[in-house]
This record gives structure tokens, C-alpha cells and sequence, in this order.
């Protein structure tokens, strides 16, 4: 992340810093590389709305949008509410399927009229559907999905936009599918992924935006977990929690530092909360959970953790700890200027090699704000404070004195019989023994039952209306968008309420022409 990106974000100070902005998908189908992804794809979107239309609480994950580009474009879901709608999505994606697998290899690529098709139908949308409530972002987030070198295409939409309106895009972003050349840790049970990269400024220069370029590998987990991070809080415009050690400790009188230090840090969900998700055992969410849906609400301050104590790391028993742990990260806000950031990732970084060296954990207590004269405070949540080989942390909630059950560890007076010991251990002999858990190897079957429950016309539909079967896709039409709402005067427009198609050959204006299909209704 350089500079020139840090001051951008700061012009997004509307956007709710805890939310996701709008999406938009497009996916290169083309030839011949489309047919050895498309099941991969399909499956890894099924998988991924099969959770976000399912979770309950705030939405995630406002709008979303899909075009899919061959030798044209074409938007198969115009910018939509996820949750509630997992039935038009599921037809979408059975739509992608259809998508032929086979066919001579485009002549000149249409991802720019995508692009330029999709900002469009964003302000048009913005304009005549969310105009009457607050939008949670006036920015849209645009991902291009491609099987081709992902530098080859970053470049051709820089020539390609150069003339296009970018003020309602908060990011581009160009996503590689590999070929199965990337190379696998032997460290790690996860898929391998490339981070995004950025491109140089001078490189940037013509969009007047990053692109973004990252690598991921052609398998159902992989892609899956790209869509994932979809569901995590990526805003930067405040930090969001502030970890409180103690004074540093000095033989000399001097009271020079007399305030504690103070990390600014992030945090970062480490798994969906199963209590959120229907068919899944309920589990207590602790304070975290809580804070991490409302706390953003006020912009104001941030969560205060205030180290009281350290624990040898042999000393804590996992009985006492509860609730969802969280990740805790340097903070990347763009509100603070370099040196700072910098300053604060060392401390953070020099943190976590201390505490693992020592083999110590941190018991911490969570602060807020102080209570009126008259008013008695909240009850104090404490923490425990894992340190990690990466950059990060881990906290979890630990029990006080007031939630403790009694409960005995009666301890053997002696050693079991040895033929008892004897059986038990030929049983442990037939197992097989894994040195990590590796939860991609466990399934729990939970996207088939969402499914199941999702398909329910009762559950869904929300118009009255029976869904529309899959289109049988033979070819794609050119600048065929199905808008949700009326389109912007760029040619005229018909009388009738339906706008006849026009060949491409008559489009002269230098931004996509959209076009209502026969078989949409306007709003």
C-alpha cells in the first residue's frame, strides 16, 4: 500500500467503516481457459451465498452485481440485496454454467465495456433505488475474475479506461486464476495465495486508482476463501481496538514515561460465529461478538484493552476461556501517518517475539467509558492474549470468579491395571495421528443444509412471485444488461416501456449504452 492510496481511502469518510461496499463481479469466460475453471467457479459461489444469504445480523454484504464477458458482455444479475434473494443468485449461478465451454478465442476482450457497464448501472441504482435511504457506500468495488496474465490484463484496462468516469469506483481489482503452477508451503494446511499486489504510480497513474493484482489457485477452497473475505471488515478509517501495557519499568527516578503504551490494533473474526447460522450448535458470543456488530456504530472512540498482568503460558486452563477468539493485527488506519504506523507495527511485532520468548500470555481487562456520578459501570470483561509466530494475536474471553461452577479434579492415587492400560493403548495404536487440524479436511456438511433450507420458495420468496427458470445461454448479446432501474439519457429513449435491442454497430457514445431486456420489469 503506498501513499497515493492511503490519501484516496481518506476521501471515503462516508462509506461505514465496518461495512462492506457494493461488489461488482465480472468473470472472463474466455476461451479456452473458461472450461477448466467454471465448475470450480460455480461450486465456490454456491458455497460462498449459501453463507452470506444465511447469516443472520447485519447484512455483510449490501449489493452485489455479476457480468460475464466472452466475445461481449453481459450483466447476468443486475446490483441487488444478498440476503433474501439466494434463489435469483442460485439461478445466476446455474446461468454461469451454461456459459459455453468451447468456441474460436476472442479476437479483442470486452472487460473494459464491463467495467464502464457496471459503474453505470451502480449510479443508476444509486440514483433512482437508494436515493430515498442512506447508502452504505457511494463507491462500488469491482473484481475481474480472469483465467489470462493478470498483468497483461491490468494494463489493456488502463489504455481502455483511460477516458471512463472512475469517481463512484472505490477499487479495482484484477484476480488471477493460476494454472496449478504455484507453489505450495510444506509449512501450511491452507492453499497457497499470492497477495495483492499494487501496481506503481506511475503505472496508476492514468486511472487515477490502484489496481490491484493477486494470484489465487484454480480449486473450490481457494476461490471460496477469496469470496470469504467478502464477509470481513477491510475498512481502514479508524482503528479499532488500542491495547494498554503497563509504564516501562526504569532504575532511575526519572518519570519520564509515566503513561502506559499504547498499540493501536485491528481485529479480525477468525471464523463465522455458528450461533448465526441456522443448524449449528449456539455458542456464547462474548463480549467480543457484541462489540464487533455495534460498537462501530460510533466513530468516536475504540475499544480499550488494558494489560493487568502476565500469565505463564503452562498456567491457563482452556476450561475458563469462552466466546468466539478474535484476531488482533497492527492497525493499518489511514488516518495515521507513516512514521506512526510504522512505530506502532515494530512495538506490535516486538510484542509478540517478547511474549513468545518468555513463554508468557497477557490477561487484560476491557475498559469503558467511565459512568455517571449516579450510575453504576458495567460488569468487567477480562481477555487472554495468545502471542503467534505472524504478526498477530490472539484473544479470547476468560472466565471471572462469578461465572465458575464448582467442579473437582480428583487425581489417581495410582497407575490403571496394566492389562486395562494395555487394551486401551492397542485402541489409540489404530488411529491415525495428524501432527496439525486442519479444518479444510473436516466437513461438516453445513453449505448442503443451508441449501436445503435457502431453496425454499416459503423462506425466500419475498415478491409472491415463482422464480424464472435458468436462461439457456447459447450466446451471449452484446451490451444486453438487465437493469433494475431506469437507464441514464444517454441515447433517447422510446415512448414504449420496453427498449427495443439495438445493434452494436449504432452505439457512437463513448460510454456503454444500457439497454432494458424483454424479459425484466423495470421498478
Amino acid at each position: 500500500m503506498h501513499r497515493g492510496h492511503i490519501a484516496r481511502q481518506g476521501s471515503l469518510s462516508s462509506a461505514h467503516s465496518w461495512q462492506q461496499p457494493p461488489r461488482l463481479l465480472i468473470v472472463d469466460a474466455a476461451f479456452p481457459s473458461w472450461a477448466r475453471v467454471c465448475s470450480n467457479l460455480c461450486e465456490a459461489l454456491q458455497n460462498f451465498f449459501s453463507l452470506a444469504c444465511s447469516l443472520e445480523g447485519p447484512s455483510r454484504m449490501p449489493l452485489f452485481s455479476m457480468y460475464v464477458v466472452q466475445s461481449r458482455h453481459e450483466c447476468i444479475l443486475p446490483f441487488m440485496q444478498v440476503k433474501g434473494n439466494f434463489i435469483r443468485l442460485q439461478a445466476c449461478i446455474s446461468e454461469l454454467r451454461l456459459v459455453p465451454r468451447e468456441g474460436i478465442c476472442q479476437q479483442r476482450s470486452c472487460l473494459n465495456l464491463a467495467v464502464q457497464d457496471g459503474l453505470q448501472q451502480f449510479k443508476q441504482y444509486s440514483r433512482h433505488v437508494m436515493a430515498s435511504s442512506a447508502p452504505s457506500s457511494s463507491a462500488v468495488e469491482i473484481t475481474v475474475l480472469t483465467c489470462q496474465p493478470g498483468k497483461e490484463i491490468v494494463k489493456q484496462l488502463e489504455g481502455e479506461l483511460k477516458d471512463t468516469d472512475m469517481v463512484s469506483l472505490q477499487r479495482l481489482q484484477v484476480t488471477e486464476i493460476s494454472k496449478g503452477d504455484m507453489p505450495e508451503s510444506l509449512d501450511s494446511p491452507w492453499p497457497s495465495q499470492a497477495p495483492a499486489e499494487e501496481l506503481s504510480t506511475d503505472e496508476c497513474s492514468i486511472l487515477g486508482t490502484d489496481i490491484e493484482l493477486q494470484i489465487i489457485e484454480n480449486d473450490i477452497v481457494s476461490i471460496e476463501s477469496f469470496f470469504k473475505a467478502w464477509l470481513q471488515d477491510s475498512g481502514t478509517d479508524r482503528e479499532h481496538l488500542h491495547l494498554l501495557l503497563p509504564p516501562q519499568c526504569s532504575s532511575s527516578f526519572s518519570s519520564a514515561r509515566s503513561e502506559p503504551m499504547c498499540l493501536k490494533c485491528d481485529l479480525q473474526e477468525r471464523l463465522l460465529n455458528p450461533a448465526l447460522l441456522p443448524g449449528t450448535a449456539e455458542s456464547p458470543g462474548g463480549d467480543f461478538s457484541s462489540f464487533y456488530q455495534m460498537a462501530p456504530q460510533s466513530a468516536a472512540s475504540c475499544y480499550r484493552l488494558r494489560v493487568i498482568k502476565a500469565l505463564e503460558s503452562s498456567g491457563v486452563c482452556e476450561s475458563v476461556t469462552y466466546g468466539l477468539p478474535f484476531i488482533i493485527r497492527p492497525t493499518s488506519c489511514w488516518q495515521l501517518d507513516w512514521d506512526e504506523l510504522e512505530t506502532n507495527q515494530q512495538c506490535f511485532h516486538a510484542l509478540c517475539h517478547s511474549l513468545q520468548k518468555r513463554q508468557w500470555l497477557l490477561l487484560a481487562k476491557g475498559e469503558t467509558p467511565s459512568p455517571g456520578p449516579s450510575q453504576n459501570g458495567p460488569a468487567s470483561i477480562f481477555y487472554i492474549i495468545f502471542p503467534s509466530n505472524s504478526l498477530t494475536m490472539l484473544v479470547k474471553a476468560i472466565a471471572t470468579c462469578e461465572l465458575l461452577l464448582p467442579s473437582s479434579f480428583p487425581v489417581p492415587s495410582e497407575d490403571p491395571p496394566e492389562d486395562i492400560l494395555r487394551s486401551v493403548e492397542n485402541t489409540l495404536d489404530g488411529l491415525e495421528v495428524e501432527s496439525t487440524y486442519n479444518p479444510l479436511q473436516i466437513k461438516g456438511h453445513l453449505y448442503e443444509y443451508l441449501r436445503s433450507i435457502l431453496s425454499k420458495p416459503q423462506g425466500l420468496l419475498t415478491t409472491g412471485r415463482e422464480p424464472r427458470p435458468p436462461r439457456q445461454v447459447g450466446r451471449l448479446h452484446p451490451n444486453r444488461a438487465r437493469a433494475t432501474v431506469l437507464p441514464l439519457p444517454l441515447v433517447p429513449i422510446p415512448a414504449p416501456s420496453r427498449t427495443p435491442k439495438m445493434p452494436a454497430a449504432k452505439k457512437t457514445s463513448s460510454e456503454p449504452v444500457l439497454l432494458i431486456s424483454d424479459d425484466e420489469e423495470l421498478f
